[in-house]
């Protein structure tokens, strides 16, 4: 069984087609999971929207910044993602789940399977930082059960083991922070002899040239600061 995770599209649908691409190449997969923060910083929320919509297999999550675009859709006057995507598309964001878990064929032990969510089991924001003490992401983590856990939200990929489970983080798709401008998603296979998943985090060239044109071309309304924020791929 092969899953792959992406996570933190974030308006950037070139970044997103660059994974698409690589996907189709890959594959074939069992399941795609989209771990959220779909359609806020970059140019072209309605294009990620449009590119999701079309693969109604994939499973897609909801991230903090989707949640903030259904709070804020009715109240914003300023240039927002909720306004490019319509009542249609916010509506969708605000039906979509938190979590996932994909269950190993004939493994019905929970604590074998693969959990997928944007920032942690529990909520949209508590970050499980790379650099945090392994009692740090314990309390984050909040006993919650699985053999892997999938994620995204802090933009830094890492593979960290924690009391013989994995955590894994698979983002960026849009605009990574960990100094290394290139996409990222991650592939988990599961392993029936070793009884445990396989990940693989994949980096991939960004399309930058064709996004900075992107960006120059839409209404965002700092588009300058938008493009040295991409470029510089870190906090």
């Amino acid at each position: 069984m092969r899953v792959a995770v992406m996570s933190d599209i974030h308006g950037f649908s070139l970044a997103l087609d660059a994974v698409i691409a690589d996907l189709e190449a890959t594959g074939p997969y069992d399941l795609v999971i989209v771990a959220g923060d779909l359609c806020e910083v970059g140019p072209d929320p309605a294009g990620v929207v449009a590119r999701l919509w079309a693969r109604p297999r994939w499973i897609v999550l909801k991230g903090n910044t989707d949640d903030d675009i259904v709070m804020a859709a009715e109240t914003s006057q300023e240039w927002f993602p909720g306004h490019q995507i319509g009542p249609e598309g916010v509506r969708w964001l605000s039906s979509l789940p938190l979590t996932h878990r994909v269950q190993p064929p004939g493994e019905p032990a929970v604590s074998r399977s693969l959990l997928v969510a944007h920032a942690n089991p529990h909520d949209l924001r508590g970050r499980l930082d790379p650099a945090a003490s392994d009692a740090e992401l314990r309390e984050v983590l909040g006993g919650a059960s699985f053999g892997t856990l999938a994620f995204g939200h802090v933009h830094i990929s890492y593979q960290r083991e924690l009391d013989g489970h994995e955590l894994v983080d698979v983002s960026a798709v849009g605009n990574p922070k960990d100094g290394d401008l290139r996409c990222r998603y991650g592939v988990f296979t599961w392993e029936p002899t070793a009884g445990r998943w396989r990940s693989e985090i994949r980096r991939l060239p960004y399309p930058l040239d064709a996004t900075l044109a992107q960006i120059r071309a839409s209404d965002l309304p700092d588009p300058d600061k938008v493009a040295r924020v991409l470029q510089r791929a870190s906090y």
